[in-house]
């Protein structure tokens, strides 16, 4: 009860101030802010891809994080992680495409040799 008595004044007043500022039409800055010179966030900015990654994708433009979802989706359902080290991804025909030169990968290493079939504006 004494908890309430303290903290009952302060969150009373925060309540009055976000009702006043709803009511007049205000935003928040919390809602508003994002950094400047972005668009939202870059991670899901749909983008060109690599004819490689295009090809194993299935599209000619898409997102870092779906990217990543589709490649650990394929690794899933055909079971190419190391059952022993399970921080290991056994490559196959189609993931050595996608990463030339490595029969395995570190699941770490992922989003950094993905990173090569974005193209780079600028």
């Amino acid at each position: 009860m004494a908890a309430t008595r303290v903290f009952g004044a302060y969150s009373r007043a925060l309540m009055a101030a976000a009702a006043k500022g709803a009511a007049s039409g205000v935003k928040t800055a919390a809602k508003t802010a994002t950094p400047k010179g972005r668009g939202g966030n870059a991670l899901q900015k749909v983008i060109p891809v690599s004819p490689q990654l295009g090809k194993f994708l299935g599209a000619s433009e898409a997102s870092r994080t779906d990217a990543v979802k589709k490649v650990w989706d394929y690794i899933k359902l055909h079971n190419l992680q190391n059952p022993t080290n399970k921080k290991e991804i056994v490559c196959d025909e189609k993931l050595k495409a996608l990463f030339p030169g490595k029969d395995r990968i570190s699941f770490t290493d992922i989003a950094k040799c993905l990173s090569n079939h974005f193209v780079k504006s600028g």
